[in-house]
């Protein structure tokens, strides 16, 4: 193909064409694209280009499958190429939080998105929302129901912990509330809540209390039984556990909340195979959720069978930091999220001053949050990274968190 497309310079000088030759073999595909015009990969062959692993809590790392589905050419939202991949993906979302009659929402915008759908779609101003806060997370789904006018009344855990159930029941007992938020994984401090335990409270003492699930760092590396547990809500995104690029609020409503959902006729429309406009969905975005989902959902790997992997490589992380001498911020080992990890920095060493080292090596973590965000790092290990042992990213981050941490308290001593 080369030599076709530079036959014109031929006879020019007996070694140009080898040397132009040589040049471009060297060059990606899509480079090859560009001045071709004709694309020079598949699927199958396209590989990302190197890159230091990314290991915060969202966004993570994506397999090859899911980005080259990212690049995939622009089409028409309203075209009949584009309505099955939306509907699919609709329909594939609930088998992720396992409900047969929710409603999912896909779209654009950011996990905090789903706080404002729950906000505006189900609490009137004046009426009351109970909060179960577990950090950071919490207290900005409070900020955005009382934007809108909801009278918030929260449960504080401590630092690390999680809420006290009898407070949740008492709270229920002595107000009612229209909505209680629970945050699944606070991804400020990786605490692990019980989402049934709460919703089971709420059925018993307060049934007509809808449990909003903030699902964001959880979905697809948590277990999460939307029916069988009762749960109203749950609001999550394209970027932690689920495995796709950023960028995608996805909210699934049960039958009891579903009421009037500005995006609620365009959903059903592409579910049932036609397609409807209210604003443009970011189409390239959904082809790349679409991809993720089949592999969570139609791979060989069952969804608890991966759950499985992500508990077992938080183990190993977990277990590793804590050879090392580190502590975990959850306080209590079981309710300590299977996607992320929180560790305390050795004694004298700031976050900010392991981040750097980490990056060198090749790893991104991320610091802690709010007040005590030098206290201690955060690691993700959700989505391929937990369930492909193949890529050896758990083993990256293993050794590079000893060789950091050895050489931090070296530097110390």
């Amino acid at each position: 193909m080369l030599s076709r497309i530079f036959r014109p310079l031929q006879g020019k000088g007996p070694s140009l064409l080898p040397r132009i030759t040589r040049t471009l073999s060297s060059y990606t595909s899509s480079t090859l694209w560009l001045l071709t015009g004709r694309s020079m990969s598949t699927a199958s062959e396209f590989k990302q280009a190197p890159h230091k692993l990314l290991v915060i809590p969202g966004p993570i790392e994506v397999t090859d499958e899911v980005l080259f589905a990212n690049a995939h050419p622009s089409v028409s939202h309203m075209s009949a190429e584009f309505v099955p991949i939306l509907g699919d993906s609709i329909r594939m979302t609930r088998e992720v939080v396992l409900t047969k009659t929710g409603q999912p929402f896909l779209i654009s915008g950011s996990g905090t998105l789903g706080w404002d759908q729950v906000s505006a779609n189900l609490v009137e101003p004046g009426e009351h929302a109970l909060v179960l806060n577990t950090g950071y997370f919490g207290d900005s789904f409070a900020d955005c129901l009382q934007t809108y006018g909801a009278q918030v009344d929260q449960i504080r855990a401590d630092f690390g912990a999680t809420v006290n159930i009898a407070d949740v029941e008492k709270a229920l007992k002595e107000k009612k509330y229209k909505v209680v938020t629970i945050t699944h994984v606070d991804t400020s401090t990786a605490v692990l809540s019980n989402p049934k335990a709460v919703a089971e409270v709420v059925k018993k003492v307060s049934p007509d209390t809808l449990v909003i699930l903030d699902a964001v760092c959880a979905v697809a590396s948590e277990e999460i039984q939307m029916d069988a547990w009762g749960i109203d809500v749950v609001v999550t995104a394209s970027q932690k556990g689920l495995g796709a690029p950023p960028g995608l609020s996805i909210v699934v409503v049960s039958q009891k909340a579903l009421q009037v959902w500005t995006w609620l006729p365009i959903m059903k429309a592409y579910e049932s195979g036609s397609a409807a406009y209210f604003a443009t969905p970011p189409v390239n975005l959904i082809y790349a959720y679409h991809e993720s989902l089949l592999q969570i959902t139609k791979s060989s790997l069952s969804l608890e069978d991966r759950l499985k992997l992500h508990r077992e490589t938080s183990h190993r992380i977990k277990s590793a930091a804590q050879d090392l001498g580190l502590s975990l911020v959850p306080v209590d080992p079981s309710a300590s999220a299977n996607g992320m990890s929180a560790i305390y920095c050795p004694e004298g060493v700031k976050a900010s001053d392991l981040l750097p080292a980490f990056l060198e090596k090749g790893v991104i973590v991320a610091t802690g949050l709010a007040a005590r965000k030098d206290l201690y790092f955060r690691i993700g290990h959700m989505g391929v990274t937990a369930v492909n042992n193949e890529r050896g990213d758990v083993d990256q981050i293993i050794r590079v968190m000893q060789e950091v941490i050895t050489e931090a308290v070296g530097r110390k001593s």
